[in-house]
């Protein structure tokens, strides 16, 4: 049987309080009624996305940065508003806000250190 895609993406956070209250206030995100005591799943579509607790054996500190390699993309209906929101609040900015072939896109660095990006282009 072959893979038909992606279904769910998933964070582990060292606060699981603190990263819900961030993704909640600058991205909009809001929790859905499903998941795990030990995680907070958020109501998107098409693919469910999560922040879960550390599992048990992983040290996000003793990496520079949390799930280098890989890229998370997320759509958002205003990039430049959330861009302003975080960069006014301080939180930083890995690459600026470019026009391109996904629209306008920028990267942030989440509260763990994930760099995540925005882009505004369905």
């Amino acid at each position: 049987m072959p893979v038909t895609g992606p279904d769910f993406i998933s964070l582990q956070a060292r606060d699981l309080a603190a990263s819900q209250a961030f993704y909640e206030r600058y991205l909009g995100l809001v929790r859905s009624p499903a998941g795990p005591p030990h995680a907070v799943v958020f109501d998107t579509a098409p693919i469910a996305f999560a922040l879960r607790d550390v599992v048990p054996g992983t040290d996000l500190a003793s990496v520079p940065q949390p799930g280098i390699g890989a890229a998370i993309w997320l759509h958002a209906t205003d990039v430049q508003e959330i861009h302003d929101a975080l960069a006014a609040d301080g939180h930083p900015i890995v690459a600026a806000p470019v026009d391109g072939p996904f629209g306008r896109t920028f990267t942030f660095a989440d509260p763990d250190g994930y760099h995540v990006t925005l882009h505004d282009r369905a």
